[in-house]
């Protein structure tokens, strides 16, 4: 049953809503994404800088990256790989190119309605979008449960069933030690609450994204020759030509779509909840910064992944797709590539449960308010469904988890699209303000007034 509803909103639904929407978003805007891809690294610059005791827009960065970049840069591309050919990286390109455009919007939207807690913490996301932007308080509650479904809780018991298996096939390490590991890990910070998660992220996300692309280089280094074949390849098997590799181009499509946005999360509605909780002087800042981390995601990681694997030779099982990239990665620099790859999908995973988390933590916050008391008790249940999942078989999980995840994306691209007057008017806003102040805009709160927004979220903006 689960497996029927998935091929349907996967496979029917989502591809002819989340394509077509990211490529009107990027022909409505003016291909907004390239046309600010050179201030996507201008404007990192300026990302460190942020109000007293809140978050920076680097640090919103780094923990979306955090989540962007997990377990899908290496299990989802493998098996992408295996079940599509690789037809699939071609158009898990795609749905990263044209969901930048998404990123853009569905993030600058986040900031624009985001809130202060009682704590004087900006919370926002889809959830207060939807209900101080569309009125529509029910639908709000609906996105904030699939939310705590998918992300607080499948998606954290699935991280740890990865690693465990990881570590086990490294280092022949016991899963229920691989989750006691994770656990230790993790107890101290998510208890820290976001500044603590944001705080580790600030400096992991960087040395285990640099790492994993140093690999790959050496990777490419080593077979240079043949990357144009495979460039080839990929594109080739994308349209039907070229040898049959996989489940043909239809297959490709949808596992290049359904892996593209389980990776980048582009338009899923995840990355908003983060993209909110940053000091910005303008919403459009925060949404160049999170379309650059779709495209670190998807154009960086997902391909150092598809290369290692594809230069090594198609094959191995495709019901362990970890063990693909650990043998492939093996393949081109020897047993250390192995055990590369149990430490990247570690420290992958360990990034990916600490969004995991926060995302977990945000449908909380909405759904009941400031209440310390059921904060806390469900930061013990995602530490206990990180030590379950580690020794658990998890399919039936991971198939739940497909559903509500397209569900969850169904909603949030409705609402986006509803609100594409008020995100039309916001890039306009940034558009010309970065026209005639020649610098970084800064949001007018009057200029939004006949809006449900909250003024006393921009006050530190106002006074620069």
């Amino acid at each position: 049953m689960l497996a029927m509803l998935n091929d349907l909103l996967w496979g029917k639904v989502l591809i002819f809503v989340l394509i077509p929407l990211g490529l009107w978003f990027t022909i409505a805007s003016g291909a907004v994404q390239f046309r600010y891809f050179g201030h996507m690294f201008a404007i990192m610059g300026q990302a460190f800088k942020h109000e007293q005791g809140r978050l920076s827009s680097f640090q919103a960065l780094t923990l979306s990256v955090a989540g962007r970049v997990g377990g899908g840069n290496i299990v989802g591309v493998a098996v992408a790989i295996s079940l599509g050919g690789p037809g699939a990286i071609f158009w898990m390109w795609m749905v990263g190119l044209i969901g930048m455009a998404t990123s853009f919007f569905e993030c600058s939207l986040a900031q624009l309605y985001k809130r202060r807690d009682s704590e004087g913490v900006f919370r926002g996301g889809p959830a207060y979008y939807i209900e101080h932007g569309l009125g529509q308080r029910w639908l709000a509650v609906l996105f904030s449960i699939l939310l705590l479904l998918t992300f607080g809780l499948a998606f954290v018991a699935l991280q740890s069933y990865v690693v465990a298996g990881s570590l086990h096939d490294s280092f022949g390490l016991p899963s229920w030690a691989s989750g006691l590991l994770l656990v230790t890990m993790l107890g101290g910070i998510v208890f820290g609450g976001i500044k603590r998660i944001a705080s580790v992220t600030e400096w992991l996300v960087p040395i285990m994204g640099i790492s994993y692309l140093l690999v790959a280089l050496i990777v490419i280094g080593l077979n240079l020759s043949r990357v144009p074949e495979m460039l080839t390849l990929i594109v080739q098997n994308a349209f039907g030509y070229g040898p049959a590799l996989g489940g043909g181009v239809g297959a490709a499509i949808m596992l290049g779509v359904k892996r593209g946005l389980f990776s980048n999360e582009a338009g899923l509605g995840s990355a908003p909840n983060v993209a909110a909780v940053a000091w910005v002087p303008h919403p459009g800042a925060q949404g160049v910064v999170q379309a650059f981390s779709v495209f670190i995601d998807t154009l960086l990681m997902c391909t150092c992944t598809a290369v290692i694997i594809l230069l090594a030779g198609l094959g191995g099982d495709v019901s362990n797709p970890v063990a693909l990239t650990q043998d492939a990665l093996a393949t081109h620099v020897g047993e250390w590539g192995r055990i590369f790859v149990s430490i990247a999908l570690l420290l992958f995973a360990f990034s990916s449960i600490m969004y995991n988390y926060y995302l977990g933590e945000n449908s909380i916050n909405y759904l009941g308010g400031d209440s310390k008391k059921q904060v806390q008790v469900f930061r013990v249940v995602v530490l206990v469904l990180v030590l379950w999942g580690s020794v658990q078989d998890l399919g039936t999980i991971f198939a739940f988890a497909d559903l509500t995840m397209g569900l969850l994306a169904l909603v949030n691209l409705v609402a986006i699209t509803l609100l594409w007057p008020v995100a039309r008017r916001l890039l306009k806003d940034y558009d010309s303000k970065r026209r005639e102040a020649g610098g970084e805009p800064v949001l007018n709160p009057d200029d939004f007034s006949d809006l449900d927004i909250d003024p006393q979220a921009w006050p530190a903006a106002t006074s620069e």
